[in-house]
């Protein structure tokens, strides 16, 4: 059996709907951030990290979004396309939203892990709009003009809207990317996704 830790609306909500969507058997343990459950010496021992995601089961322990929502694609035989070229495109949307547009969010939330100055804490905030507008707009010129980022439905969609998720609070206006803004419609239409939410928002 699969446990997978996370916290509402954080990064761990990509994995959590790839399980939703694809019915491997899972349990979810909830993690409160506002108590810094994350920091306990109980899911230390976990992921020592202090992050979520965790996948654990009879393999062991695994973190990090992109490779959790791979190794799920893979023990399900779906979300992930077969085409090899296609694979690859996936891996690079998800290295870009990892690698770039997350810590572009971070920066306003999480200013703490890069400087302990307040003052840097609030430029790196205020820079927040301008990077994750920038970064939408990469993601709008790499999408399609309708459909699914690869045409098959796959991790990369599911991280997306993840990312997605996050632009309200970042000051975005998704309306100002349409296709992006499809996408995003498209991921809130979907039962899995749907389901998800819900227990998120309890």
């Amino acid at each position: 059996m699969l446990t997978l830790f996370v916290a509402p609306y954080t990064v761990a909500l990509a994995p959590h709907i790839a399980l939703e969507e694809t019915g491997i058997s899972h349990t979810i343990q909830w993690l409160s951030f506002a108590s810094n459950d994350q920091r306990k010496a109980d899911y230390l021992a976990v992921n020592p990290k202090g992050r979520v995601p965790a996948l654990t089961g009879d393999h062991g322990v695994l973190t990090e979004a992109p490779a959790i929502l791979e190794y799920i694609a893979d023990l399900s035989g779906q979300l992930m396309p077969a085409d090899t070229f296609a694979r690859a495109k996936v891996r690079e949307m998800m290295s870009y939203l990892a690698s770039t547009m997350h810590p572009n969010h971070a920066h306003g939330v999480r200013g703490e892990r890069w400087s302990d100055d307040p003052a840097a804490h609030a430029s790196m905030a205020a820079k927040v709009p301008e990077t994750m507008n920038a970064s939408c707009a990469h993601v709008e010129s790499s999408l399609p003009d309708n459909g699914w980022f690869v045409g098959d439905y796959s991790v990369a969609d599911i991280h997306l809207f993840n990312v997605c998720c996050w632009l309200p609070k970042d000051g975005v206006d998704i309306a100002d990317y349409p296709k992006l803004a499809a996408h995003f419609a498209a991921m809130q239409a979907r039962p899995a996704v749907m389901r998800t939410l819900k227990l998120t928002d309890g």
